[in-house]
């Protein structure tokens, strides 16, 4: 099931990734901290990965990946207006690796400038 989708911008690209704050709630359980690391697997490659997923100590969480999330943006091979699809895996779908989450990669195709859509 999805939990969230996004189209990368150059923050996401260069930096980290911006985690839509509804999301948080389908996201490990933080306790007390404001990090928590959790394993996501590509969609792709079967490959998994360890992301952390921050959120601000205090007023409005605005959650972000950060660990590891720069070494995947370059495996991928990512570009701002690709686009992300993460969501949870199926119990009979997880990973020996640990991992309760997926993540997928579509990319933009264009030709002359002109956006035919996204494509794995």
């Amino acid at each position: 099931m999805a939990i969230f989708s996004k189209l990368l911008t150059k923050t996401d690209i260069g930096t980290r990734l911006s985690v839509p704050t509804k999301s948080l709630k389908s996201l490990p359980c933080f306790g007390r901290g404001h990090a928590i690391d959790f394993h996501v697997q590509d969609a792709q490659s079967g490959e998994v990965w360890i992301f952390r997923c921050v959120i601000r100590k205090k007023s409005h969480p605005k959650p972000a990946l950060c660990k590891n999330w720069r070494k995947f943006v370059s495996s991928k091979r990512l570009s701002v207006g690709d686009k992300i699809i993460f969501s949870t895996l199926a119990e009979d779908q997880a990973s020996t690796g640990g991992a309760q989450y997926k993540i997928e990669v579509k990319r933009q195709t264009k030709i002359f400038g002109v956006s035919l859509g996204y494509f794995p």
